[in-house]
Order: C-alpha cells, then structure tokens, then sequence
C-alpha cells in the first residue's frame, strides 16, 4: 500500500495524492466547494484550472454514460467510461460522486488509464475490459500494472435493492460472502475479485478507503447523501 499526501491547491482545495514511479494519481474532495462537473461552465473552468494547477498540457474526460465502453484519448470528448493515454503531461480523469473510480498505472510500458465503474460499469467488468485494451495497446502485462481504488459509496453504506443484490449473485464473477451484508453490496470488493480473478494480486491494489456517505475526513460528494446533487469528484492521473 503506498501513502497518499494531502495537497492544498488556492489555500482551500483538497487533494489526495499517490505518487508512483512516474505517474501522479489525483484523487479530488468537495473541499472549498470544489466542483468538477462537466455540465456547467463552473465545472469546466475548473477542469481547465487542472493545466495550471498540475502543469499539465491537457485533461482528457469523457461524456459518462454507466457503460463498459473504454476509449484511447485522442483529443475528443466522447461517450464512455474508461480512457487512457500514453502520453506525458496529459491527465486522464473521470468524474464521480457515488461511483468507484479506478486508476491503472502501467509502471514498465507507461501507460495509463482511468475508470468510472458504477454498479452497471462493475457487472460489466469494466475494470478488466480496460486492462485488455491496456494490454492490446501498450503491450501491458498483468504484473506491471498498479491498481488504485478512490472514493466512493462503500459496502457499510451503499443499500441497494433485491434486484440488483440478485444480478450480482446470478454472476459467475462473485460469492455472496464477499459481496452483500444484509442489503448492502461492495462494488469494491467485486471490483478486487475481478482483479485478482486474472492473476492481479492484492500487492498491486492500492485503496483509497473513504466512503463517500459517511467519511468525516474529507468533505465528498454524494448523490445520494448531499444536497448538492450537481457536485462531482475528479480521479486522474498522468505521467512526468
């Protein structure tokens, strides 16, 4: 597990940084009333702000629609859920408030990729769809690659229906024991069980570990707890 450091960006928003090898994974708070959300103009200039806050020459996103559609960023604002880059200064982010966001770091070949896997994005298996592209792409290899796992609705609070718990449990990906408690389901612990199903080990999972409904360390949007339903986090991460 590597150790993230608080950084203060404008004297009042918060960031959870990791530093690997030559990569920067971001993870973003609500601090300040810090906003991301790509669908206002406040939410765009911030974005934007990223260039000159994280001396970044561009910040590639994507229109988030809960698929398991996985993009190479090219310059354009496509519909997707997962985009990656081999290029350095470039960012590559997805937005959340609820939602696991997941970064792949790629510390041999140099690649990178982020992540937004809601329930629909975790039945999926977005997470290994975007590896195999990884791999088709940038020639990564399993043992290479560093998993980062940010906030988001963990399993003590995330409550979903019958139905969905039932999707789950139909899937071959997942046991009961690991997955639900009562009414609860941890996308985490299906996103690690996918993970370590094709060889990656829990060395290489690095967990963020801050619920977005009832973490007091940090303010983190929640959709579903917050009033502000228009707050979105940012998880991205680039190469020096």
């Amino acid at each position: 597990m590597i150790e993230s450091n608080l950084i203060i960006v404008d004297d009042i928003y918060k960031f959870m940084k990791f530093q690997d090898n030559e990569a920067e994974i971001y993870f973003s708070s609500a601090e300040g009333g810090l906003n991301f959300n790509p669908n206002n103009n406040k939410g765009i200039e911030n974005i934007n702000k990223l260039k000159e806050w994280f001396e970044l020459k561009d910040v590639g996103y994507l229109k988030q629609i809960h698929s398991d559609i996985v993009h190479i960023y090219d310059g354009k604002i496509i519909q997707g859920d997962a985009i990656m880059t081999n290029k350095r200064g470039v960012a590559v982010g997805v937005f959340t408030a609820d939602c696991v966001p997941i970064i792949i770091y790629d510390k041999v070949n140099k690649a990178v990729s982020a992540i937004h896997s809601g329930w629909k994005g975790t039945l999926g298996c977005i997470v290994l769809k975007s590896i195999e592209e990884m791999k088709k792409t940038y020639e990564s290899k399993l043992k290479d690659l560093s998993i980062y796992i940010g906030p988001h609705n963990m399993g003590c609070c995330y409550e979903v229906g019958v139905d969905l718990i039932e999707k789950f449990l139909e899937s071959n990906e997942f046991s009961k024991e690991k997955i639900i408690y009562k009414r609860n389901l941890s996308l985490q612990n299906c996103i690690i069980n996918q993970l370590n199903s094709i060889g990656i080990g829990l060395n290489q999972i690095n967990l963020v570990n801050k619920c977005t409904s009832c973490n007091n360390e940090f303010e983190l949007y929640s959709y579903r707890k917050s009033s502000n339903k228009e707050g979105r986090m940012f998880s991205f991460i680039f190469l020096r």
